[in-house]
């Protein structure tokens, strides 16, 4: 059994929410906007894996209904 890069699996999800947020049009402030944060820190970190900030799994969950797809997308 491998073990699992947990560092490698946020940036790669920060990339998948940054691609899926761009194809739907939307800005990081958009997105931080519906998250219910007033500022873009908390999407442009994670989207960069900033200081080790990610998305959690609620994130995560409101991000997929927001771009209205599902979870598993930002996951692979």
């Amino acid at each position: 059994m491998t073990t699992l890069n947990m560092d490698l699996i946020h940036k790669k999800i920060g990339e998948n929410v940054a691609k899926y947020r761009k194809e739907a049009g939307l800005s990081q402030l958009d997105l931080s906007l519906q998250l219910g944060h007033k500022s873009i820190s908390i999407v442009a970190s994670a989207e960069r894996f900033y200081k080790g900030k990610h998305f959690n799994i609620n994130h995560l969950y409101q991000i997929a209904n927001i771009l209205n797809i599902e979870v598993c997308k930002l996951l692979n």
